[in-house]
């Protein structure tokens, strides 16, 4: 089975910079980490590998700084990682993102699954995923939270929705978004660095993607833009409602209605 990860490196914090001319996220301007959701991904594809055989590919687009991610995830058991890296791809949001991955899995020879991880600690929207697959025209699950099945034709999963739990058999080729906490990412190894400290890591340009529309990528292709991003305040505040049980449980019912609670 040939598995593609979709990964990204996000800034190692919660503050965002916005370039004020563009609208997009200045996703490079500090340090960076890799996406905490991208590992379950991760493990989730090398825990199928093992089961089915096969081979692991790691593909993300950013800059090459990109490559220490690559190689830390060849210390974990990937294959194989490719860089998606041009000035042309930058600024993009969800739609030319998407497009561009979608793009660089049939440069790389297509896949039988695509994991992406839920969502990205910047971006915050869980629709990347699910966008490549539109592109490639394959169906996907998101929110997956757990494997239950994995056979030569298809693979079944569990999805934790927002009130409902799915269970759902999937034909391949197809792409799941895997929740955070549906396994334990396993710890690089020591030894995997060494013998992978040679290993190639693949750049892909624009030039090298089947369609060279620039309306798809990047900024220019990107219909929507950041205006702000921001930390909601937090703050406590205790009510103390007086009265009779009843006068009471009005007058909460009044509050949380005003404040649109229920």
């Amino acid at each position: 089975m040939k598995i593609v990860v979709c990964m990204k490196q996000v800034p190692a914090t919660s503050k965002v910079d916005i370039d004020p001319e563009t609208g997009a996220m200045k996703r490079m301007s500090g340090e960076t980490r890799t996406n905490p959701y991208d590992l379950f991904a991760l493990e989730t594809a090398l825990a199928i590998r093992e089961k089915t055989g096969g081979t692991v590919s790691v593909l993300t687009m950013g800059p090459p700084q990109a490559e220490e991610m690559i190689r830390d995830a060849y210390t974990m058991g990937a294959d194989e990682g490719v860089i998606l890296s041009d000035r042309k791809f930058a600024g993009a949001d969800v739609l030319a993102t998407s497009y561009a991955l979608a793009q660089g899995i049939q440069v790389i020879g297509g896949a039988d699954l695509i994991i992406c991880g839920r969502q990205t600690t910047d971006g915050d929207t869980a629709q990347v995923g699910p966008a490549i697959a539109e592109h490639l025209t394959i169906p996907h699950a998101a929110w997956v939270a757990e494997i239950m099945d994995v056979n030569e034709k298809s693979i079944q999963v569990r999805q934790d929705l927002v009130s409902v739990s799915q269970v759902s058999e999937i034909p391949y080729p197809c792409l799941l978004t895997i929740d955070k906490d549906t396994c334990v990412p396993r710890l690089p190894s020591y030894l995997l660095k060494k013998a992978t400290a040679d290993r190639p890591v693949r750049i892909l340009s624009f030039e090298d993607m089947p369609d060279q529309d620039l309306s798809r990528y990047g900024l220019i292709g990107s219909p929507t833009s950041v205006e702000k991003m921001f930390a909601p305040e937090e703050s406590e505040k205790q009510v103390y409602l007086e009265g009779t049980a009843k006068e009471k449980a009005d007058k909460l019912v009044a509050l949380l209605t005003g404040k649109k609670i229920i």
